[in-house]
């Protein structure tokens, strides 16, 4: 089946964990660094979850928009970052609140979300992502 290319960007990291990166035609500059060091910028852990959480929540708009509903899905990313032989490795938890519907509907709701949401198809299937819908996110620890 061939490609129906929507939209295309280039990005580009030259300086590896600190510095600034973005995208080739300059809309996005984006200082980045390492989460384990006192540096100032954003870091690789906090760009895939709110990458997760930013696709999720316009995918369940969408739905929300489908089924004549209000926009009043939530969806927040814990992201946890620690060693792996060889190397590193992410665990993502996606917490998806959807408070205007039941507990089915919106488990319906965020099973769609996750068939067609471009994020969650690429990070389908990897033991280290989970996607739950709760009722409360859990309290964020640092």
């Amino acid at each position: 089946m061939a490609k129906d290319v929507k939209y295309t960007t280039w990005v580009e990291n030259e300086v590896g964990i600190q510095g600034v990166a973005g995208s080739l035609d300059g809309e996005l500059a984006v200082t980045v660094s390492s989460p384990l060091k006192p540096v100032a910028g954003t870091n690789p852990e906090q760009l895939i979850g709110l990458s997760l959480a930013t696709c999720l929540n316009a995918t369940l708009q969408a739905e929300e928009k489908r089924r004549g509903l209000l926009h009043e899905s939530v969806v927040r990313v814990k992201v946890e970052f620690g060693p792996d032989e060889p190397g590193y490795q992410f665990w993502l938890t996606a917490y998806v609140k959807i408070p205007q519907v039941d507990r089915a509907t919106g488990a319906a709701m965020l099973a769609t979300a996750e068939q067609r949401c471009p994020v969650a198809k690429l990070l389908a299937g990897s033991v280290n992502v989970q996607v739950q819908l709760v009722d409360e996110f859990p309290e964020a620890e640092a």
